[in-house]
């Protein structure tokens, strides 16, 4: 076998059943493929915030901010269903072709999505960055994978989270920068939301191509799984879509009982699809007969719920209740990100040196469990201490529970397998954390009205609400003439709906004593979210508590393949 790009030959014999270990990189060498592998993870992570941040100032600017929600859903859809197809097929064909297809599809997207015209056309061109997506963080961590061999992997997948970590901060502040600006060397500010991707996945392009040198893979016969293919499609779509369109739609309206009925059939046909394929199979239902793999696809599930159901509040929670600006609210929790990267260096160094790592998901879903308790602690006045401690507890979990998860799946299935394990783990991450999402949004928007109406009933007799009834500087503001119309009709017997928070902009025009009840209701209602959130963690503590820890192999993906491969060889001649 012939390594391509000049790649050193794994070492084989012809009838020796213990073959010589192939040559693994040095560490200097992985430093550098790694250097290209974090900017392809740079570019998808910091995509997810950056866009969020500056979305109402497109969608103002196209003209269609009712639209909005389609751009972010073109994107999850794509991203989310194609992350185990790169997985399988890298698993085929091998990595590297698959990774520089994903970074080129998620460049190409990205300075489409620039020169958007309407929001219709951005959502399609979302979707093209999605399938580019769908690759950049799956690969990544599978090829660190063939490199380095799970006992020392988990001190390089620190470097993963750190990126991570960095781009949920600098997301806020970059878009917030960019839609800011009216201008910039005469393209609009928004729109260098997306340029930026170009250049930075450029380099990340020529530099994977200049470094990474791979063993090509040994030609075998296989059938791609197209009817698995189809039947994740047609289940995932219509489910995901409904996860992020059903609070607008309603839970029970005819849409969404469609898309409940269409998304459970496409499931049934894929389970019966991966079933016929086997081995070719997308996803190979051999894997959970492995219990760590199946275990792992729970707590990742469950994880991806409460991370990501909890963590979607709190950037509400410091806009609309702290009165920060989306920038500032990035800043606020620069904590969060230096407990993920502080936990993770953590995790990945001692996992390394003692070869021991089920107790970093134990101990990772306890401390998320209990930063999701100090969260419920959240009030209108809450000081900014208690956040970042919260922030800080939280985001050590997420470090100490991300890594260690994924690094006893690889290590638990045959090192043919990397590539979908990897992706998989991902995948049930983030289908998890689109749930959690949708199911907690509806929460805090559903219970928001009565925790408001509850905050009035208590807030209206005291004092210093009362003198700003009778302050006429109060009174002749146009402003704050809802929440005084809303007053008035409850003190007379009548009823009256609180205003929608669809738009809270409202809230900071008014003033502070009135809007001291809407300030609280929400508040309350964070609090019942992340309440819910803490609850759903215990259920991650117990899975990862009967998770079983293997021993850790001592040889990357490319020195385990060469092992099989003079194996079967070795079988074959004799």
């Amino acid at each position: 076998m012939t390594p391509d790009d000049g790649a050193p030959t794994p070492a084989r014999t012809s009838q020796a059943t213990t073959p010589a270990p192939a040559v693994g990189p040095s560490h200097r060498e992985i430093v550098t493929i790694l250097g290209g592998l974090m900017i392809g993870m740079f570019l998808a992570a910091l995509d997810q915030t950056i866009v969020a941040t500056s979305i109402r100032t497109i969608g103002d600017d196209l003209h269609g901010l009712s639209l909005q929600a389609w751009v972010t859903t073109a994107y999850l859809l794509t991203s989310t269903i194609t992350t185990p197809l790169y997985g399988k097929l890298s698993d085929i064909y091998g990595r590297k072709p698959f990774y520089l297809l994903a970074i080129a599809l998620f460049v190409v997207g990205s300075f489409l999505s620039s020169t958007s015209t309407s929001m219709y056309e951005l959502a399609i061109f979302r979707g093209l960055q999605g399938l580019g997506a769908g690759g950049l963080m799956a690969l990544a961590i599978t090829i660190l994978g063939d490199l380095v061999a799970p006992r020392e992997r988990a001190k390089y997948q620190a470097y993963f989270l750190a990126v991570f970590g960095t781009s949920s901060v600098l997301g806020p502040v970059v878009g917030g920068f960019f839609a800011g600006a009216s201008s910039i060397l005469g393209i609009a500010g928004w729109r260098w939301v997306f340029l930026v991707n170009v250049p930075i996945g450029i380099i990340a392009f020529l530099v994977i191509v200049r470094v990474l040198h791979l063993p090509p893979l040994r030609k075998v016969k296989h059938d791609i799984d197209w009817e698995g293919a189809l039947a994740l499609v047609v289940g995932l779509v219509p489910l995901l879509l409904v996860a992020e369109q059903g609070r607008d739609w309603g839970w029970t309206s005819g849409r969404a009982l469609g898309c409940y009925a269409v998304g459970v059939l496409g499931l049934a046909a894929f389970w019966f699809a991966e079933r016929r394929a086997k081995d070719d199979a997308i996803l190979p239902l051999r894997l959970f007969r492995e219990r760590v793999f199946s275990l792992g696809a729970a707590a990742n599930t469950v994880i991806g719920l409460g991370m990501f159901g909890g963590i979607a509040v709190l950037p509400l929670y410091l806009q609309i209740v702290q009165g920060m600006s989306p920038t500032k609210a990035g800043l606020a929790l620069l904590p969060f990100t230096l407990g993920i990267m502080s936990g993770s260096v953590a995790a990945g160094q001692t996992t390394s040196r003692t070869g021991r790592y089920k107790i970093f998901p134990v101990a990772g879903t306890t401390l998320m469990a209990i930063g999701a308790v100090l969260f419920t602690r959240l009030h209108a006045d809450t000081g900014y201490g208690w956040i970042a401690v919260a922030s800080l507890v939280f985001g050590l979990g997420l470090g100490f529970t991300m890594q260690p998860l994924v690094l006893a799946v690889q290590n638990a299935v045959p090192v043919r397998d990397m590539g979908v394990a990897t992706s998989s783990s991902l995948f049930f991450r983030q289908v998890g954390g689109t749930l959690g999402t949708a199911v907690f949004l509806s929460i805090l928007f559903s219970t928001v009205g009565d925790k408001i109406a509850a905050a009035f009933r208590s807030i209206v007799p005291t004092a210093d609400f009362q003198a700003a009834l009778h302050d006429p500087a109060v009174t002749s503001n146009p402003a704050n003439k809802p929440v005084l119309d809303l007053v008035q009709a409850t003190q007379h017997g009548g009823t009256a709906s609180v205003p929608s928070l669809n738009d809270s902009s409202f809230i900071n025009e008014l003033d502070p004593r009135l809007a001291k009840p809407f300030l609280v209701g929400f508040s309350d209602s964070v609090d019942l979210v992340m309440l819910i959130a803490s609850g759903i963690i215990v259920i991650g503590i117990v899975l990862c508590a009967v998770l079983p820890e293997l021993p850790l192999r001592n040889v990357s993906g490319i020195q385990g393949r060469a092992a099989e491969d003079a194996e079967r060889d070795a079988a074959t001649s004799s």
